[in-house]
């Protein structure tokens, strides 16, 4: 793949505004961690300032350019730092008068949109997921509307960003995640694993990665729960394996027993992402049918580790797992019908036979959703904007 480098402009810098980079480790810090490099790599000659919202400080082997200056908020009190880094952002914008300020969080652009007021300083902003989606704050709307572009990872979120916000869509193009893919690989089930939940190595077992969060009005692993006695009337022995914490897991663990699954539900809690990729890799099947994904980075963890996965067509699943190209849809709605394709997956009389093919599954989700690519995908629509121009 050829790469695409920006050609420098000495008299302009890029900004680029994050949530943090560093110190959390939630979807959007990894994405904004992702976006970064790939920037760094399409803009290697470019004075670049990136802003920290929730980092204390970048990491002390932090190899940084003399292009490249990182200012962390992360060390003033919480209650303080979100106005002083808006009053930051907004400081040196007037300063430097960058020709283009890049927000990978949708709330940080109604300080661009300021800006963009007074000085005239364009700005794109990335759209994940529910952060963009049925947006209500008057200001964060007209901060949307008056985007030059908005990066979506998904069409589902692009469609809502269309249907609720009325963007235009000539302003929204798609920017699909990217996922460390070294991390995950295909290998058999963990010794390590299979003895601490008690696992024989022959029992089909289906994951689901997801927070355990109470104010969700719509939650895959309870699609998973009633989708299982019909599972078992099939796959008697079968083991659902829940990886999560949050503060469900109290009516979650009351649900567990009242449908009298104890002996085929395990709730693993909190793993740390050391032992992910081995989790990935105890399962025969990874199944999330939900409604409210993004895009869903997990999909593409388990399907580089040579996992099937089972994603719904309801939300951004379909685009991880390309349409079904990668992996199988489902109605998350339908109960049945996940019961049903889950059954197919695991007896493998499923109709897609590359999710039996482990190592070309994984090269075929790599090719699509690699760093190499995303890094294309990024410097193709900065090379093609006028902003960009020499």
């Amino acid at each position: 793949m050829s790469s695409l480098i920006i050609p420098s402009r000495p008299d302009r810098s890029l900004h680029l505004w994050t949530t943090g980079l560093f110190d959390l480790k939630g979807g959007i810090q990894t994405f904004s961690t992702f976006f970064w490099e790939a920037l760094q790599n399409a803009c290697p000659d470019v004075r670049q300032r990136i802003f920290c919202l929730h980092d204390r400080d970048a990491p002390s082997n932090l190899q940084l350019s003399s292009h490249q200056h990182i200012h962390c908020m992360g060390r003033i009190p919480a209650k303080f730092r979100i106005p002083t880094f808006g009053a930051d952002l907004f400081r040196w914008g007037l300063v430097e008068r960058p020709r283009l300020i890049l927000s990978t969080h949708l709330n940080l652009t109604t300080v661009a949109y300021r800006l963009k007021q007074v000085a005239g300083i364009p700005y794109w902003t990335v759209a994940h997921g529910f952060e963009a989606w049925d947006v209500q704050k008057p200001i964060l709307r007209k901060s949307l509307a008056h985007a030059d572009r908005i990066l979506a990872v998904s069409r589902y979120t692009r469609d809502r960003l269309i249907s609720e916000q009325g963007i235009d869509p000539d302003k929204i193009q798609l920017l699909p995640n990217t996922f460390a893919a070294e991390r995950f690989q295909v290998a058999p089930k963990p010794v390590h694993l299979l003895q601490r939940y008690g696992l024989p190595p022959n029992r089909p077992v289906i994951l689901t990665v997801n927070r355990l969060a109470a104010g969700e009005d719509f939650r895959p692993y309870d699609q998973m729960l009633e989708a299982l006695p019909q599972i078992r009337q099939t796959l008697p022995d079968v083991c659902y394996l829940i990886v999560g914490k949050g503060n469900d897991r109290p009516r979650l663990e009351a649900e567990i027993a009242r449908r009298n699954l104890q002996n085929t539900v395990i709730l693993a809690g909190f793993v740390p992402d050391e032992e992910l990729g081995d989790h990935y890799n105890l399962c025969d099947l990874y199944a999330m049918p939900s409604k409210l994904e993004g895009f869903g980075i997990v999909f593409l963890e388990a399907l580089a580790s040579g996992k099937p996965v089972l994603a719904s067509h309801l939300d951004g699943g379909r685009d991880a797992v390309v349409d079904g190209e990668l992996g199988a849809l489902v109605n998350a709605e339908d109960v049945g019908a996940i019961a049903q394709t889950a059954l197919e997956i695991l007896q493998k009389t499923y109709t897609n036979p590359l999710l039996y093919q482990p190592e070309a599954l994984r090269q075929a989700t790599i090719k699509r959703f690699g760093f190499q690519q995303f890094q294309h995908n990024l410097a193709h629509q900065l090379q093609t904007s006028p902003l960009m121009q020499p």
